[in-house]
């Protein structure tokens, strides 16, 4: 590096040092969010129903119980739908009663987390279900629920029509499923491998695919051959972004990637599940004032086996998917891999994720430059994430480039370690060491075996360490961490 990139590299950082504090700040709580795993329990799985977002406005009444957060406190031994209160009752209460569910809500007024202290924090689950929201996620929220997703958890969205803002606020649930998919700051590429489509279907009953062997159509609650469109959508699936991505049932007269009425998915290590209207979900009973409709025993359909075999498949059933404890889906699971969503989802120090030209990156704009000042100094990047027990492949892989002002060619003056922590900060393993003897005018692969880890929350972490005079750069990009 010449004298003038030197120059160029240290004004950048002077220039944005006090940003570049607040950009730590902020990436060190993403990282807490990211650390977390959710605990998936062998014989109990952990479902929070979504309460937060307006699922009550207008005639929705989308909960499984009015006693919130935990629903025991209105009949803690149900066993009629109408122990319990709300247009879910029927959802909840045929989960309660096999006896291996653990149901909570999270209320009105209160926001989704990963990785807090909160006893509906989402690391206390397995899976999440919003029953179309009908404000949007903040900022923090999406993190939240990709990171959880990501990291083993089971989603599960429902939404109704385009045009159903129930609490008049300029957005309804369509838009604001494609926002937490489209607009996050852990993936925003397609993740799941399908968007909604904003239509308004009046009515109709979509028929599954045959497939013997999918767990969420031949489940532990029965086999499911139709649902219910009663003002409804569908989805349009993208296989080329998520190649996981599955239609299960088809609006009559589509199949394929368009017409998808109920959908399901991957992410990381956790699963997907994606139904089109909130009709099927309604139980016909409630608060006082709600117009509902009984859709979840709709004759026509077979809306109660879709619901709960998608749910226990999401909270870790099923012989395929990535929720389950002891199973494993082939995913890469690095989030902003090629930094090219800027300082998020790393922990890194202060103008380390940058697309300065004075180094090129690998691809894109974006690299991770550690070091190059030429003086005493330490830089970290750092990334925790969850390898699944079943994994038997854990490849851990990034392109590096050494660009150095050291002339000597054999002291290492200059290093960068790349290493392997446990959720203590403890160093588990110190994968390699490289310096500036390791210059070179271009990027190399450098790829290692994760395998041993499976099972663990680990933090991937890069620390580089320069000495006082010359300068050396350690520039990061296109990592991956592809399990299987």
């Amino acid at each position: 590096m010449s004298g003038s990139r030197r120059f160029r590299r240290l004004r950048r950082r002077l220039a944005t040092g006090a940003a570049g504090l607040g950009l730590l700040v902020a990436s060190a709580a993403l990282q807490l969010s990211a650390s977390a795993t959710p605990a998936h329990a062998a014989t109990t799985h952990r479902v929070l129903f979504d309460n937060a977002h307006a699922e009550t406005a207008g005639n929705a009444d989308w909960i499984i119980s009015t006693s919130q957060p935990d629903p025991l406190g209105q009949d803690s031994s149900p066993s009629a739908e109408t122990d319990w209160t709300g247009a879910l009752s029927s959802w909840g209460v045929a989960l309660q009663k096999t006896g291996g569910y653990s149901l909570k809500t999270l209320p009105s007024g209160s926001s989704l987390s990963y990785g807090g202290s909160s006893s509906t924090d989402l690391s206390n689950f397995d899976t999440l279900v919003l029953p179309e929201p009908n404000t949007l996620f903040t900022s923090a929220e999406k993190t939240a629920i990709m990171n959880f997703v990501k990291n083993g958890g089971g989603l599960f969205m429902i939404s109704d029509h385009t045009g159903s803002d129930r609490n008049n606020d300029g957005k309804d649930s369509v838009q604001i499923l494609n926002d937490l998919m489209s607009n996050n700051s852990v993936d925003s590429t397609d993740p799941f491998g399908f968007s909604i489509d904003s239509l308004n279907i009046t009515s109709g009953n979509p028929a599954a695919i045959s497939d013997s062997t999918d767990p969420v159509l031949h489940g532990p609650f029965g086999t499911v051959t139709k649902s219910l469109i009663a003002n409804g959508t569908t989805a349009t699936l993208k296989p080329s972004d998520n190649s996981s991505v599955k239609g299960l049932l088809y609006r009559t007269g589509y199949s394929g990637n368009t017409g998808a009425f109920f959908v399901t998915s991957t992410f990381g290590s956790g699963r997907v599940a994606y139904w089109g209207d909130s009709s099927p979900i309604d139980d016909g009973t409630g608060q006082s004032g709600n117009t509902l409709y009984d859709g979840w025993n709709d004759s026509s359909a077979t809306n109660a086996a879709l619901a709960l075999n998608a749910t226990a498949w999401l909270a870790g059933s099923g012989t395929t998917g990535g929720g389950g404890t002891g199973s494993c889906t082939a995913a890469q699971l690095l989030g902003n891999s090629g930094f090219e969503s800027g300082n998020t989802v790393w922990s890194a120090s202060s103008g380390v994720i940058t697309s300065d030209s004075g180094e090129a990156a690998h691809t894109g704009s974006y690299k991770a430059w550690l070091n190059g000042y030429g003086s005493a100094h330490t830089d970290t990047l750092a990334q925790t994430v969850t390898i699944p027990s079943g994994c038997t492949t854990a490849a851990l892989g990034f392109y590096l480039h050494v660009d150095t002002a050291e002339t000597t060619t054999t002291t290492a003056y200059d290093t960068l370690k790349a290493q392997v922590l446990d959720s203590g900060g403890t160093v588990l393993s110190t994968l390699a060491t490289y310096s500036n003897l390791n210059a070179q005018s271009g990027y190399t692969r450098r790829s290692f075996s994760l395998a041993g880890y499976a099972g663990q929350t680990v933090t991937i972490k890069f620390t580089g360490t320069e000495g006082s005079t010359l300068q050396t750069s350690f520039v990061i990009d296109d990592t991956s961490l592809d399990v299987s």
